[in-house]
C-alpha cells in the first residue's frame, strides 16, 4: 500500500479528533487530510509524475507534513533536506536526486539562488506562493510496496553523501512494528520537538503518531523550560528526543520553581545518538522515568528497542530486535562470532532500504545475501536474552547532537583552503551534544591563519552541526608504516590539549 494512503484511511476514522496542533492552531485528522489532497492536487496540476523526486526545504512547519505526504500520495519521491544546508550542500543533494522540484519558502531561496540558477530544468514551488487548487483531484496513489517513497541523504566514506531510498514497504513495516513495541494508542498525546527533515523526527515520531490516530503537539524549536511546562499542562504521554535534549531537560530540572506533574506521562524515548549512563539514571533520578533506548539508522529506519516495561531498560544497551527484524553479530570475514563478542551489527527485515540512490557499487557493497552491513559494532548479551549493546562504529561517523557526520567531508572543505596542507577531524566526548567536531590541521608554510578564520569557511560550506567546534594546528599529522593517519593518537592529542 501507499503510506500517505494508509495515513488517509486513518484520517476518515478519527476525523474529528485532534491531529496536529502548532504554532497556537489545532488541525483534526479530516482537515489535516484535506490539506494534503489539496497540496497533492497542486503538484499534479504542476506535471509531476510517478518517481519524480521532490525535494522540501523548509523550517519545521505544518505545510512541511502537507507537501511530504502530498509527495507520496502522488507517487513522487520525497526528498526532506535540513534547512541549515549551505548552498554548496543543496546543489550537490538537487542534482545527484535529479529533483524536478524544489519547495521551499522565499528567505531559504535568497540564500542559494545564485547556486542553483545553472539547473535549467529545476522546477521552485515557494510556501507562500502555493494557491489552493480550485478543484480538488482526489489521490490514486499510483506508487506503493517497493516504489520508493523517499531518499534521505547520509554520510557517505568519500565525503560524497549518499541518499537512502526507502520504500512504502520499508516505511510501513517499521511504523507497524514500533507501533507495537511501543503500544501506541488514540489516546496519546506526543510532544513534538524534533526536527522533520530528519528521520527520527518524521518517520518515527509523526508517522507514529499519525498511524496510532494520536494528538501531536508540535513545537517549531526545542526550548527545555517549555517542554516540561507543555507535559504537564497538557497531559502528554509521549516525548521522544536525542541525548542532547535529554541532557538540557535535566539540567533545566533544577531551574524550575516547582516539580513538573508528569503523571499522565507513559513514554520517553532516546535515540540517533547514544545514550550515556549517567544520563540514564540521572533522567530516572530526577523524574522518576526510565528512558527507552532504542537503535535505527537512515537506511533502516529502527532495528531494535528496550522493552515497553521499565523494568526491563538497561543503560547502554538498544533492546532487542523489533518484529520482523533480524540481527547478526559478525567478525571482518562475515562469520558469526560467538555469543558475547564484539562484531559488526547485521541487519535483515521488511525495514532495510532498497539501496543508495543512483549507486549500485556502494549498495552491493553494503549487503551480503540480503543483510545489511550497518557499520555499527556490537554485542550480545547471552545472560539476558541475547539483549544488544553498541560499543562503537566500525565507520568513522561522528555523531553530534543527534545528526550524522562524517569527517571525510568536513575534511575536504578545510583542504579546500589554500592554507591548509592536510586535516584530520575526529568526534570527541561532549556533555552537550554527545561528540563535538574537532579538526587537527598542519598548515601549508609561510601561510598565517587562525582557527576561527578557517571554522568561517567552513560555516559557508557547510551545515552548522558539521562545522568543527575547536581547531588544533600541528606540525604534522601521526601516521603509522602504511602512512594511513591514525586518528586514536590524534584523540590522545587532541584531548590533552583541551
Amino acid at each position: 500500500m501507499n503510506l500517505a494512503q494508509l495515513i488517509s484511511e486513518i484520517a476518515a476514522k478519527y476525523a474529528d479528533k485532534p491531529a496536529i496542533i502548532f504554532a497556537g492552531k489545532t488541525w483534526t485528522y479530516q482537515e489535516f487530510d484535506r490539506q494534503v489532497q489539496n497540496y497533492a492536487t497542486s503538484l499534479d496540476l504542476l506535471g509531476l509524475k510517478k518517481g519524480d523526486r521532490v525535494a522540501i526545504q523548509l523550517p519545521k512547519c505544518i505545510e512541511f507534513l502537507f507537501f511530504h505526504f502530498a509527495i507520496l500520495s502522488i507517487g513522487a519521491i520525497s526528498l526532506p533536506l535540513n534547512p541549515d544546508y549551505r548552498p554548496e550542500e543543496i546543489v550537490y543533494f538537487l542534482t545527484d536526486s535529479g529533483s524536478s522540484l524544489f519547495v521551499t519558502n522565499s528567505q531559504l531561496l535568497s540564500k542559494v539562488r545564485s547556486a542553483i540558477q545553472d539547473l535549467t530544468e529545476l522546477k521552485i514551488l515557494l510556501k507562500e506562493e502555493l494557491l489552493p487548487p480550485t478543484e480538488v483531484i482526489l489521490p490514486k496513489y499510483p506508487a506503493g510496496g517497493d516504489d520508493i517513497a523517499m531518499i534521505c541523504y547520509t554520510s557517505g566514506t568519500t565525503g560524497r553523501c549518499k541518499g537512502a531510498a526507502i520504500s512504502h514497504r520499508n516505511l510501513i513495516a517499521n511504523m507497524k512494528a514500533l507501533h507495537k513495541a511501543w503500544e501506541w494508542s488514540d489516546r496519546d498525546i506526543l510532544l513534538h520537538v524534533l526536527p522533520l527533515f530528519h528521520v527520527h523526527g518524521l518517520n518515527v515520531a509523526a508517522l507514529g503518531c499519525l498511524y496510532a490516530g494520536a494528538t501531536m503537539i508540535m513545537f517549531e524549536k526545542f526550548e527545555p523550560r517549555q517542554v516540561w511546562e507543555t507535559l504537564a499542562a497538557k497531559n502528554c504521554t509521549l516525548f521522544m528526543g536525542v541525548p542532547t535534549i535529554y541532557q538540557r531537560l535535566i539540567n533545566e530540572w533544577g531551574k524550575l520553581e516547582s516539580q513538573t506533574d508528569l503523571q499522565k506521562m507513559r513514554l520517553f524515548v532516546c535515540g540517533s545518538a547514544p545514550l550515556s549512563d549517567q544520563q540514564f539514571y540521572q533522567f530516572e533520578n530526577i523524574t522518576g522515568f526510565r528512558i527507552l533506548e532504542r537503535y535505527g539508522m537512515t537506511e533502516t529506519g529502527m532495528n531494535a528497542s528496550n522493552h515497553i516495561a521499565p523494568e526491563h531498560r538497561k543503560a547502554k544497551s538498544v533492546g532487542f530486535p523489533l518484529e520482523g527484524v533480524e540481527i547478526r553479530i559478525v567478525n571482518p570475514e562475515g562469520k558469526d562470532v560467538a555469543i558475547a563478542e564484539v562484531g559488526e551489527v547485521w541487519i535483515r527485515g521488511a525495514n532495510i532500504f532498497q539501496g543508495y540512490w543512483g549507486m549500485p557499487d556502494k549498495t552491493a557493497e553494503s549487503f551480503t545475501d540480503g543483510w545489511f552491513h550497518t557499520g555499527d559494532l556490537g554485542f550480545q548479551d547471552p545472560d539476558d536474552g541475547n539483549r544488544l549493546y553498541l560499543v562503537g562504529r566500525a565507520k568513522e561517523l561522528i555523531i553530534t547532537g543527534g545528526f550524522n557526520v562524517y569527517p571525510k567531508e568536513i575534511e575536504n572543505v578545510l583542504e579546500s583552503h589554500e592554507s591548509v596542507k592536510e586535516s584530520a577531524v575526529v568526534g570527541l566526548p561532549d556533555n552537550d551534544f554527545g561528540e563535538k567536531v574537532v579538526a587537527a590541521i598542519a598548515l601549508n608554510e609561510a601561510i598565517n591563519i587562525t582557527p576561527e578564520e578557517l571554522i568561517a569557511h567552513c560555516k559557508i560550506r557547510l551545515a552548522a552541526y558539521k562545522c568543527p567546534k575547536q581547531i588544533f594546528f600541528v606540525s604534522e599529522l601521526p601516521r603509522n608504516a602504511m602512512g594511513k593517519i591514525q586518528k586514536n593518537i590524534l584523540v590522545q592529542q587532541v584531548s590533552t590539549s583541551l
